[in-house]
């Protein structure tokens, strides 16, 4: 299967990487501008296991060259071997499949450097800072933490997506995304360290685009003084 996709899909090869066929078995918008499949795994979950956010690489055509996306499984199920994805759809060659995406069609995957394991001990309060693109894998995250409280910054407007969060426990911040992601860069820095002073074993976790996660993970790190182990950053998508 790699053979087609260049030299991402070589260097994955060479990391032996494993590749799946997926088969689309259900489409629905959930919003105009959010798409959820949902798919058979083509025994994927029954070779590789599953683990909070877990992602996969998936291969689509760009102007007849192959171009991955990385996106996070939801509600995986190995008994059954489904799962699905959520597209937070834009301009591109990843929406414009999922946008077309009908029962019965197929994509091609590949599984490689996914793991994440749940930070130990658990941490007092989790802070999160998200957006549409890292949603499913916030609300994995949410799901394996359980009743741990959690503060969210979430960049864009969340009504009408699926955001498992529990009032209850689980505070959420929107906050409009502006100035390329400078303005949630500065809402973040500026309300967490009085928070981080009022909760035992924080753990912050950051998933949006690349630029702003690596300006909030360089801050974590330098300015508040978090250790490396309680700090997970990744940059989810790049802005144009």
């Amino acid at each position: 299967m790699a053979q087609g996709r260049g030299w991402e899909g070589a260097v994955l090869k060479l990391m032996r990487a494993k590749d799946f066929s997926f088969t689309v078995t259900e489409a629905e918008d959930v919003t105009p501008d959010f798409r959820r499949l949902r798919l058979t795994d083509g025994g994927m979950l029954a070779a590789t296991g599953v683990h909070p956010t877990m992602w996969v690489r998936l291969w689509f055509q760009n102007g007849g060259r192959p171009h991955q996306r990385a996106y996070t499984l939801v509600d995986p199920d190995p008994r059954t071997g489904t799962f699905g994805l959520e597209f937070a759809l834009h301009e591109g060659c990843a929406s414009d499949w999922a946008r077309a995406a009908r029962p019965g069609d197929t994509i091609e995957a590949t599984v490689q450097g996914t793991g994440f394991e749940a930070p130990a001990p658990a941490p007092g309060r989790l802070f999160a800072v998200a957006d549409p693109a890292s949603l499913p894998a916030l609300n994995s995250l949410l799901d394996t933490l359980g009743p741990v409280p959690a503060t969210i910054w979430f960049e864009g407007d969340p009504a009408g997506l699926p955001l498992r969060a529990d009032p209850a426990r689980h505070e959420v911040r929107a906050v409009p995304r502006r100035e390329a992601g400078r303005h949630l860069v500065e809402e973040v820095r500026t309300a967490l360290p009085a928070l981080l002073r009022r909760a035992p074993e924080p753990y912050l976790w950051i998933a949006c685009d690349t630029a702003t996660t690596r300006a909030l993970s360089s801050a974590a790190r330098k300015d508040l003084g978090l250790p490396r182990q309680r700090v997970h950053a990744l940059g989810y998508w790049r802005a144009s």
